[in-house]
């Protein structure tokens, strides 16, 4: 049986082998991870098609080719395929160092979001078990480290990740504004709603889906932050498709896509931001999936930040950031008295290209999402 380059979405239309997860010679069997295809924005770990021997690799490891393409060829040991197997949510990362070192998942126990296995979890594993020098030198992140140096080459999702950090910068005319969010009426509703929500839906009410939501409604009023720029030209987006910038591990960036997020209402950004992030951490992620964005929403509160200068992921004019919602003194006004009082609060801070939008356009855009997260009554969302 021919193994080709498969279809990784509809907009598509080539692939790069970046890993070969067997050697011709090799026993293969249905389901079980063959090889890796990296597109411009995601690795994707593709099954074998079928049982057998691999009698033949025809695509060495960093050749990119067309879709449907032929890159190997497998013997067929018996042309009735066994039934599909649940996949494991495991990152390329946890998988390569199981097969590496011939683990099994299910004797790792994961430390990570809902028992996911991380690769610390599987380095502590294979130091338990055969001893701290049985890991390779790039992966001993708790060893102590040489003398001089160590190096630690990047893998293919940092290749990816820098490469396009700094095609961002050589290409917008990068600038910046920040303010500062009074999320009271917010946090009121996320108090309320907490345990419910947590009984329903399996998951924490976070602020994020009600600022992805304050976005989609300010980018009514300002459409030109939901835009790229094509030579001389500003093109708008008639649909709001809201990336949500998703951290693997420490190992690299991905920004999976919520399309038409601006027909949604917080409930259903709480769901969607949840699987995405639960797919992109889990490997699962398509070339569709983080294809098409409009506008990027990146949250690095989790960790308590005060205010993060994000890079404009391209072709988007802007990029917001949303740190840790923080108890703060403000001063606020009662008629004719000012009082100081505690206001859980949070900067939102915008990147934006220059060369798309100037500073006035910016700001009051800014000052709108701001409005719409002060005083909405986030209570309606959830009628």
């Amino acid at each position: 049986m021919d193994v080709v380059m498969p279809q990784l979405g509809e907009t598509v239309t080539e692939g790069t082998v970046t890993a070969w997860r067997k050697r011709v010679g090799d026993a293969v069997k249905a389901d079980e991870p063959l090889f890796d295809v990296g597109t411009a924005k995601v690795e994707t770990e593709i099954p074998a098609p079928a049982s057998g021997t691999l009698r033949e690799i025809l695509v060495p490891e960093g050749e990119t080719v067309v879709v449907g393409a032929r890159l190997a060829v497998i013997e067929e040991a018996d042309r009735k395929r066994p039934a599909g197997r649940a996949k494991a949510k495991l990152s390329p990362v946890v998988r390569r160092l199981l097969a590496e070192h011939g683990i099994d998942a299910g004797a790792v126990t994961g430390s990570g979001d809902g028992g996911r296995i991380t690769r610390r979890d599987v380095l502590a594993h294979i130091a338990q078990r055969e001893g701290p020098g049985s890991i390779p030198r790039g992966d001993q992140t708790d060893a102590a480290p040489p003398t001089d140096r160590e190096v630690i080459p990047f893998n293919r999702l940092r290749k990816m990740t820098a490469e396009h950090m700094v095609r961002s910068k050589a290409t917008s005319a990068h600038s910046f504004q920040a303010i500062d969010v009074d999320f009271r009426r917010i946090e009121d509703v996320r108090a309320a709603r907490r345990e419910a929500w947590a009984r329903q839906e399996g998951t924490s009410l976070t602020a994020l889906p009600f600022v992805a939501r304050a976005l989609c409604l300010a980018i009514a009023d300002f459409p030109r932050v939901n835009a790229s720029v094509e030579a001389e030209n500003l093109i708008l987006h008639r649909h709001v498709n809201l990336a949500i910038a998703v951290d693997l591990d420490h190992e690299g960036l991905v920004a999976p896509v919520i399309s038409d997020a601006a027909t949604m209402p917080v409930p259903a950004l709480a769901r969607a931001i949840r699987d995405l992030v639960a797919k992109a951490r889990g490997g699962a992620l398509g070339a569709d999936d983080v294809a098409g964005g409009t506008y990027t929403l990146s949250n690095a509160g989790a960790f308590g930040t005060l205010f993060t200068v994000p890079i404009i992921n391209q072709p988007q004019v802007a990029i917001l950031s949303f740190d840790a919602v923080r108890k703060r003194a403000i001063v606020v006004t009662d008629g004719d008295e000012d009082r100081i009082v505690a206001r859980p609060t949070a900067v939102l801070a915008q990147s934006f290209d220059h060369r798309a939008i100037d500073g006035a356009y910016s700001a009051a855009f800014l000052a709108r999402v701001g409005e719409i997260v002060e005083g909405r009554d986030w209570d309606a969302e959830f009628a």
